[in-house]
């Protein structure tokens, strides 16, 4: 089969919009700047300590990694 011969449908900007609206449907409100949430930084995770493979270190004696 060769694809170069196949016709090619062209759609409307209306037919792609309710192409659209069927897939996904109507969209949620927007959201207010009013119920917006702030974002707060925070501090960076701890990092893994040098020891961490260390069994004796985590309280695993006896237990080989």
């Amino acid at each position: 089969m060769d694809d170069e011969n196949t016709p090619v449908e062209q759609f409307s900007a209306e037919e792609y919009a309710f192409l659209r609206y069927v897939r996904f449907g109507t969209l949620p409100e927007r959201v207010r700047p009013s119920e917006m949430v702030e974002v707060v930084a925070t501090d960076r995770p701890q990092e893994v300590p040098d020891q961490a493979l260390d069994a004796a270190h985590w309280g695993e004696t006896g237990r080989s990694l």
